[in-house]
């Protein structure tokens, strides 16, 4: 990977490239004022009988009016027989979410945790979200910096809880989390531009902009950069990024368009934690730990860089009919070299930890081309709809491995600053090398059986395989194959008027899973049932959906961990699978915009997951999430003022571990706490506004790592402000 720019050039570099990647567009583009004659072209019609789904950008809403995630059609999120929440893109500007895990970390339903700097464990129900998508495609893998992906070039965020087999081919039933990408609409010269300041010396600068690219408007590009610096409350540790993202979307057509577009984005890492800091002394009693203790050494480094292509063609046809094809490469590479440190520290001399150095690389890459078409057709007398598809997906993913040279005793911690010697490296190792692949074919249909009650229903067939070659971590070659599995699904949805709804659900779960066990091999794939029942509505003229779930789910082949045994030559947990885990809660939610300027989004959560014999597992994972955020703008006099806030709670989690004093399991885990923030934005003008965000409003100490994978700690952030100075033209 080439050397990041100096620090402080990396903000002007990457902004500046913006202007002179749309500058002719913006040269020969009109503005909003100048638009030309033909600016009101648009596509043929299709014929909807549900929502239609756009894009959220510029509708100053926390809802849209439709969502194709759950099931391949275009439906109401009334009409979707399952749990379905949209981050808009008016949320993810108010609450500067600029990451996929602040994302996660606000949205109804799902939980996240951090394992490290990079890695971050989503889930929802009491089970990990496995894949995050891009587009509806399953992206696989999660260590390349995934879950730092920069928001700044999607439109929303889509999450649909429960088992979503039937879009993925593979799932567990935790969540799809589907980010939407920002495409080139506007037939004007239109963009933006902002700059941030925050705690720990946090700059970032963002530029949007879109043009058309000929006389006729029929092709248009755009292209976002962004770029952020930042140290971090944690001694030693900086970091920071920058993304450019370019598309042309062009009607080739009344009736057809193509979309061709493209992303890179970088991480860079310095004196970054891993795995985080001790939870006992070696006399059993835990740690008062200040947040910014590290057990970093200060060449810690951690390189991330995520690169895609992807192009998409649909074409729209006189009967309703829409047919889409589309192709998506992405590879994503890591490369780590980190001291961390194992053991139990002596109280009173500060000793007793061990360095465990270790270096890693990750190369991994995705090819993806995708098939469907969706519309209606009539049978019986009454309008229904069909939505197909074929698709078939390709992922290498190589891991190394490099050992280190004899490394000096830690000595007393206490006085610990990260002056520790870097190891001479040993040669990179192969540590795995596997191969899946994916083929799997869809059909659902949504039946109108009377005026009032709709099936939805459909399955999916696919073939999946996983070829490992022999390596460091796994002694010999082997191959995991499901063939002919079918997922199906089932849901109906009864109208109780014209803005309620009744729903139920049913689908199959199949997963195949990364968890390995002791001997280094990968656990059988995750099988089971899902269901689940609620009501829908549309208040206040559909804008706010609200909604109250019940669900259940039975699974087998469900991974839990092995005791504290390691997958050989690794320092990764192994598991071992039971039978029979059963999850039953319900959740409650209402997103949308109350009255004329006022937004708001509110949902709770609670369930239980026991093993056959009733035994609660999965305790790590949160069991009761609140999750509430608001905004107004005030009338009058002060209109140009908008002022919101928010509160994230969740209950207690937990894990079990070895006191290291009696060597008998003891629980360990995070109280119930909350974590509140702040908006204020003011608009200075109707092109400039000043926003501030005030997070961790009243620095709540808490736990923010997710306490099993290592049986380590580490500590959310303490207090911290962002100030955005942002400019639209």
């Amino acid at each position: 990977m080439p050397p990041f720019p100096p620090r402080h050039g990396v903000l002007a570099l990457h902004l500046a490239l913006a202007a002179g990647l749309l500058g002719a567009g913006a040269a020969h583009g009109q503005t909003g004022a100048e638009a030309p004659a033909n600016a009101t072209q648009t596509l043929a019609p299709i014929v909807v009988t549900a929502g239609t789904q756009t894009g959220t950008e510029g509708s100053g809403s926390y809802t849209s009016s439709a969502s194709t995630a759950a099931t391949g059609l275009n439906l109401s999120l009334r009409d979707t027989p399952q749990s379905v929440s949209l981050i808009t893109r008016e949320r993810l500007d108010d609450q500067a979410l600029r990451s996929v895990f602040d994302v996660v970390n606000s949205a109804p339903g799902v939980s996240a945790k951090e394992i490290d700097s990079v890695r971050s464990y989503f889930s929802s129900r009491g089970f990990k979200i496995d894949k995050l998508q891009i587009d509806g495609i399953p992206m696989a893998g999660s260590d390349a910096g995934e879950a730092k992906a920069d928001t700044a070039i999607y439109d929303r965020v889509e999450i649909v809880r429960g088992a979503t087999g039937l879009m993925n081919g593979t799932g567990s039933p935790s969540a799809s989390i589907n980010l939407i990408r920002k495409h080139a609409d506007s037939r004007t010269f239109t963009g933006s531009a902002s700059l941030g300041l925050g705690s720990w010396q946090r700059r970032d600068g963002v530029i949007d902009l879109s043009a058309p690219l000929n006389e006729a408007a029929s092709v248009r590009g755009r292209v976002v950069v962004s770029a952020e610096e930042r140290d971090s409350f944690i001694r030693l540790e900086r970091a920071g990024k920058a993304l450019v993202y370019a598309v042309v979307d062009a009607d080739l057509g009344a009736a057809m368009r193509l979309s061709v577009g493209a992303s890179e984005q970088r991480d860079r890492h310095r004196g970054n934690q891993w795995s985080g800091l001790p939870l006992f002394y070696a006399d059993g009693g835990q740690p008062d730990w200040d947040r910014a203790a590290t057990t970093a050494a200060e060449w810690n480094r951690w390189d991330t860089q995520q690169r895609s292509i992807f192009a998409t063609l649909e074409q729209r046809l006189a009967n309703g009919w829409k047919w889409q094809a589309s192709a998506t490469r992405r590879s994503n590479t890591g490369d780590q070299y980190l001291n961390w440190m194992s053991g139990s520290m002596e109280r009173h001399t500060g000793l007793g930890l061990e360095a465990l150095v270790i270096g890693y690389g990750v190369d991994e890459h995705q090819t993806d081309v995708n098939l469907t078409a969706v519309g209606p057709f009539t049978l019986l007398g009454r309008q229904h709809e069909l939505a197909v598809g074929l698709l078939h997906g390709e992922h290498t993913m190589r891991w190394l491995s490099s050992d280190a040279s004899f490394t000096p005793p830690i000595g007393d911690f206490r006085a610990w600053t990260g002056a520790y010697p870097e190891p001479a490296w040993a040669p990179q190792q192969l540590g795995s090398d596997t191969r899946t692949t994916q083929t799997s074919a869809y059909g659902v249909t949504r039946l109108q059986l009377t005026p009032m009650l709709k099936l939805i229903a459909g399955a999916r067939l696919t073939n999946w395989q996983r070829d490992g070659k022999p390596s460091l971590w796994t002694d010999v070659a082997y191959t995991q194959r499901q063939r002919g599995v079918v997922t199906p699904y089932a849901g109906l949805v009864w109208d109780l008027g014209p803005q309620t709804s009744l729903y139920a659900s049913y689908t199959d779960i199949f997963d195949p899973q990364d968890y390995r066990d002791r001997h280094g091999g990968y656990l059988a794939p995750l099988k089971g049932k899902s269901g689940e029942a609620g009501i829908k509505g549309e208040l206040l003229d559909g804008k706010v959906n609200a909604a109250l779930a019940v669900f259940h789910a039975r699974q087998d082949n469900f991974a839990i961990a092995d005791g504290t045994t390691f997958v050989p030559n690794t320092r990764e947990q192994a598991y071992i699978t039971i039978d029979g885990a059963t999850t039953r809660g319900y959740e409650m939610e209402a997103s949308g915009d109350l009255a004329p300027g006022w937004n708001a989004s509110i949902s709770w959560t609670q369930f239980s997951t026991e093993d056959a014999s009733g035994k609660a597992i999965n305790t790590a994972h949160p069991r009761k999430l609140f999750k509430l955020y608001t905004k107004y703008r005030l009338p009058g006099a002060w209109q140009q003022l908008a002022i919101g806030g928010g509160v994230n709670w969740e209950g207690r989690s937990y894990t079990s571990v070895s006191n290291p004093a009696t060597g008998m399991p003891v629980q360990v885990g995070q109280n119930a706490y909350a974590v509140a923030s702040l908006l204020a934005r003011y608009d200075i003008s109707r092109q400039l506004s000043l926003q501030v965000n005030v997070n961790n409003l009243f620095d709540k100490r808490y736990y923010a790592n997710q306490l099993d994978v290592f049986n380590n700690i580490t500590f959310g952030a303490p207090r911290n402000i962002l100030a955005t100075l942002k400019y639209v033209f």
